[in-house]
């Protein structure tokens, strides 16, 4: 699930982002400082976005100012110093209100009761593929020296994060450098073909030969090519992958 937090410390933001990112479920996409930035980025990316974390007192003003710019549709955790806003929190989305200094069990037991509710409105269902033809991107563009690569999709086997950088890893084990966010890869690349197993890897199911148990309740995986790192099923994609592969 994907998280932006709006706050305009940056220590606290960091800290956050640690804290929520300790479950493997969640994802901090972005950390924005500002009313102007928050509003830019919700008006083009809302969508793709799951939770909000709001700080209330921003370097431009309330966070609260941002709903008359953009009309939020998507849940809200404030966190903030300040006890003074908590009914007007719960008024504008908010699903939770969580005093600085916060503890990480705090921002635990929040995202567990976000996910306490999403699970109540959107009950599990099986995994259906639609059969209504999408235009998935059949080709990514890589740099290699002063050239630009054509690779189709046919040859990538996954994509891969090391050091904030993305790679796409070819069934040859050729590894290219691409601009851009696995996020993004994932969204244009079809479901049926490539699963985001956890925060750093994208997998091809062509690669996929067989798997096994590994700790914490997680699978390891056995793929056809060389990995640099361990392909392993976060936790809770376990069910949901299993699920994948069997469509």
């Amino acid at each position: 699930m994907n998280v932006l937090i709006v706050e305009d410390e940056l220590h606290t933001a960091k800290l956050l982002k640690e804290i929520i990112e300790e479950d493997d479920n969640f994802l901090v996409v972005d950390i924005v400082e500002s009313i102007v930035d928050a509003v830019a980025f919700l008006v083009k990316y809302q969508n793709s976005i799951d939770l909000l974390f709001f700080d209330i007192h921003l370097a431009d003003g309330l966070s609260f100012e941002i709903f008359n710019h953009v009309d939020i549709y998507t849940p809200i955790i404030f966190c903030t110093a300040y006890d003074d806003y908590a009914l007007k929190a719960i008024k504008n989305n908010g699903i939770d209100y969580i005093l600085k200094p916060f503890r990480n069990n705090e921002i635990h037991k929040s995202l567990i009761k976000y996910q306490t509710l999403v699970s109540k409105l959107n009950p599990k269902t099986p995994i259906t593929f639609s059969q209504e033809k999408t235009n998935y991107q059949q080709h990514f563009l890589c740099q290699f020296q002063e050239r630009t690569i054509i690779i189709k999709i046919a040859d990538i086997a996954y994509f891969s994060i090391t050091n904030e950088i993305t790679y796409l890893h070819t069934f040859e084990n050729k590894k290219h450098t691409i601009y851009k966010k696995l996020e993004h890869i994932e969204a244009v690349t079809n479901p049926e073909h490539f699963f985001r197993i956890n925060r750093q890897m994208l997998v091809n199911r062509k690669t996929i030969q067989s798997y096994e148990p590994y700790f914490n309740r997680k699978i390891a995986l056995h793929l056809s090519v060389k990995t640099e790192e361990k392909p392993i099923v976060s936790r809770l994609k376990v069910s949901e992958f299993k699920q994948w592969l069997e469509q």
